[in-house]
C-alpha cells in the first residue's frame, strides 16, 4: 500500500477493490457472466443507435432522446465493467486515487444526466400523445439539443460537487473498498473523518437529482393517462399507452435502486447490499433497455429487418 504524510494524517494513494468474491472458481464464472452482459449491452445499444442513424423514418425526438440514452448506457458500464472483469481474473485488485476520484466522477455524471434525460424523454412523450398535430414543432431541434444540453449541464456540475465533497476527506487507511468500483457511499466509508455532512449533502442532491426529474415524469404521465383515457376507441387507447410502456419500465429499473443507494444515511448501508442495487441499475438496466425499446417498438424491429434483410418489413 502506497500512502503519504500530510499532517498527522498517512494519506492513501491508491485503493483496492474488493469485488463480489475472493474465490478463483466464483470469478471465473461472474467473469463470464459479467463479459457477455457487457458485449450484449455495446451490442445492443450500438444496434440502436446504428438504426435511428441509417433509417430516415426513425429521425424524430423520440428516437434521438433513445440514441443519446443509447450513448449515455455504453459509457455508463464502460465506466466500471472492464475494470472489474480485469480485477476478476487478476491478483492485483488496485486502483489508484486519481484512478478512483476520475470513475466516481465520470459515473457519477452519466448517471445524473440520464435521470434528467428520462424526464425530457416523458415530455417528449406527452407533447406526441397530447398535441400530436404539433408535436413535429414543439420539439424542434433546437430544442431538443438544448434539453441534452441541460441534462449535460446538470451532469457535470452536480457530479463535481458529489466527487469534490467525497474526496476532500481524508483517507488515511485501510484502502479496501467493499465494492466492485469506486462508488461515493462504498468510498467514503474508508474516510477517517466524519461523514454527516456528506450523507446530508448526498441527501439533498439525491433529492434534486433523482426524486424532483422523477415527480416531473409521474406528473407528466398522470396528464398522459388523463388524454390517453379520452381516446375513444380502444386500438387507440393501447397504442398511445404502449409507447410509454419501454419508458415506464426503465425509469423504474434505474430510479428505485438509485434512490435507496443514495438517500439513506451511510450508517444503514450493507456492502453486499450496495453491490447489487449498483449492479441493477448500472449494468442491468443498460443492458435491458435496448432489449425493452426494441421488443416493444415496431419501428426499431422494421429498421432492423430493412438493414439485415432478414424478413419481410412490415408498412
Amino acid at each position: 500500500m502506497q500512502d503519504f504524510l500530510r499532517g498527522n494524517y498517512t494519506f492513501l494513494t491508491e485503493f483496492i477493490l474488493l469485488g463480489f468474491s475472493s474465490n478463483t472458481q466464483i470469478n471465473v464464472i461472474l467473469f463470464s457472466i459479467f463479459l457477455f452482459l457487457y458485449l450484449i449491452t455495446l451490442l445492443g445499444n450500438g444496434l440502436i443507435i446504428t438504426l435511428i442513424r441509417i433509417d430516415s423514418r426513425l429521425h424524430t425526438p423520440m428516437y434521438f432522446f433513445l440514441s443519446v440514452l443509447s450513448i449515455m448506457d455504453m459509457g455508463y458500464v464502460t465506466t466500471t465493467v472492464p475494470q472489474m472483469l480485469v480485477h476478476m481474473i487478476c491478483q492485483k485488485k488496485t486502483i489508484s486515487y486519481i484512478g478512483c476520484v476520475t470513475q466516481m466522477y465520470i459515473f457519477l455524471m452519466l448517471g445524473i444526466t440520464e435521470s434528467w434525460l428520462f424526464a425530457i424523454m416523458a415530455y417528449d412523450r406527452y407533447v406526441a400523445i397530447c398535441y400530436p398535430l404539433r408535436y413535429k414543432v414543439i420539439m424542434s431541434p433546437l430544442l431538443c439539443g438544448l434539453m441534452v444540453a441541460f441534462c449535460g449541464f446538470w451532469g457535470i456540475s452536480c457530479a463535481l460537487i458529489y466527487t469534490v465533497s467525497a474526496m476532500i476527506l481524508p483517507y488515511c487507511g485501510p484502502n479496501e473498498i467493499n465494492h466492485f468500483f469506486c462508488e461515493v457511499p462504498a468510498v467514503l466509508k474508508l474516510a477517517c473523518a466524519d461523514t454527516s455532512l456528506n450523507d446530508r449533502v448526498d441527501f439533498i442532491l439525491g433529492f434534486i437529482l433523482l426524486l424532483v426529474p422523477l415527480s416531473l415524469i409521474i406528473i407528466v404521465y398522470i396528464n398522459i393517462f388523463a388524454a390517453i383515457l379520452r381516446i375513444r376507441s380502444a386500438q387507440g387507447r393501447l397504442k398511445a399507452f404502449s409507447t410509454c410502456a419501454s419508458h415506464i419500465t426503465v425509469v423504474t429499473m434505474f430510479s428505485i435502486p438509485c434512490m435507496v443507494m443514495y438517500m439513506r444515511p451511510g450508517s444503514e448501508a450493507s456492502p453486499e447490499e450496495d453491490k447489487k442495487l449498483a449492479l441493477f441499475y448500472n449494468v442491468i438496466s443498460a443492458f435491458l433497455n435496448p432489449i425493452i425499446y426494441s421488443l416493444r417498438n415496431k419501428d426499431v424491429k422494421r429498421a432492423f429487418l430493412k438493414v439485415t434483410g432478414w424478413g419481410k418489413v412490415p408498412e
